[in-house]
């Protein structure tokens, strides 16, 4: 499986649309029909759903896209490490996860010292991140304890977060300073869907994960999370900093409690 036609691939998965994707890539149409076709041929499965106007992927597809990202990026990684000289400190640092305040230091203060080194923060879930890690598209990952120590190089950072419910303003619990052990066993409950991270909540509420009320999960969530308590849905439960992305006392109560 050529390179080039992976990174053709992922073009067309990102365009929508062979031509669009032909001119982004100042290569003939036709050429890259044929190269989608024989990639398919060869792989022995159908990659794209092809309509009037735009194209999609297929399951088959979704998962190439996934592995060829990866295989793309470890690509160019390798050879840019080879390429590099010796007379100065210089290269890329792909940092996975949500940095924290004292890891974006640390890389403010290296690139300072050496101006030639470049980082690429990539956020996701921490099953996706691990995954890139493991992979090698990744060097370096902030995650939120517990994690596996056995299996990874690591340090402790010094950072820690304050955990509490996002919830209606009107209700019974907005009445609190803090958030006990016996609420969370008493609402229902949006989690984050990291089986380790529950876990770790129940230990803290001093309960059985399974006898907890988890109305939902999620694994990433970009933006204002107020809209899943706003539908009835549940209460949320998040960290301190999430909740200061967006502006939700106006609609419900943040109260916290240090786990």
């Amino acid at each position: 499986m050529d390179i080039r036609v992976l990174r053709n691939f992922l073009a067309v998965a990102r365009e929508g649309n062979i031509t669009r994707a032909a001119e982004s890539l100042h290569i003939a149409q036709p050429s890259l029909s044929k190269q989608l076709m024989d990639l398919e041929k060869e792989l022995g499965k159908q990659l794209f759903i092809r309509g009037k106007r735009k194209i999609t992927l297929t399951e088959d597809g979704v998962l190439l896209r996934k592995r060829a990202d990866e295989i793309v990026t470890l690509m160019e990684k390798t050879m840019q490490e080879i390429s590099l000289g010796t007379a100065e400190i210089s290269g890329e640092i792909s940092i996975g996860g949500t940095p924290t305040k004292k890891v974006l230091q640390v890389a403010a203060a290296l690139r300072q010292k050496h101006p030639g080194i470049q980082f690429h923060f990539f956020s996701s879930d921490a099953t996706d991140v691990v995954e890139r890690l493991d992979h090698g598209s990744l060097d370096f990952a902030v995650l939120l304890e517990p994690i596996d120590t056995t299996k990874y190089e690591y340090v402790s950072l010094p950072d820690f977060d304050c955990w509490g419910l996002l919830m209606p303003n009107e209700c019974e619990l907005a009445k609190k300073n803090v958030i006990q052990r016996e609420d969370l066993c008493n609402v229902p409950l949006i989690f984050h869907r990291r089986i380790g991270l529950q876990r770790e909540i129940a230990l803290w509420a001093q309960t059985e994960l399974e006898l907890m009320d988890i109305a939902a999960t999620y694994n990433v969530i970009d933006g204002n999370p107020s809209q899943f308590v706003k539908s009835g849905l549940g209460y949320f439960l998040t960290s301190q900093d999430r909740a200061a992305i967006g502006i939700y006392r106006e609609y419900e109560t943040f109260s916290v409690n240090s786990y």
